[in-house]
């Protein structure tokens, strides 16, 4: 079963901006990862399955 962005970090407990602060990023792109307008690059959705505790195969990108 494949999970959001969003519901997986809503489910890791993680605030839109902490996720950005983390990846050191601008909030706003983490918003539109999300919303489907951008794709994260690969070497960032390695970093969000980690973050997350979710495989990288079970992450789904509008």
């Amino acid at each position: 079963m494949k999970i959001s962005l969003k519901a997986a970090r809503v489910n890791a407990n993680f605030t839109q901006q902490e996720v950005a602060n983390k990846l050191q990023i601008s909030k706003h792109t983490v918003i539109n990862w999300e919303k489907g307008k951008i794709k994260p690059k690969f070497a960032y959705l390695k970093v969000l399955s980690e973050l997350y505790g979710i495989d990288i195969d079970y992450i789904f990108i509008e």
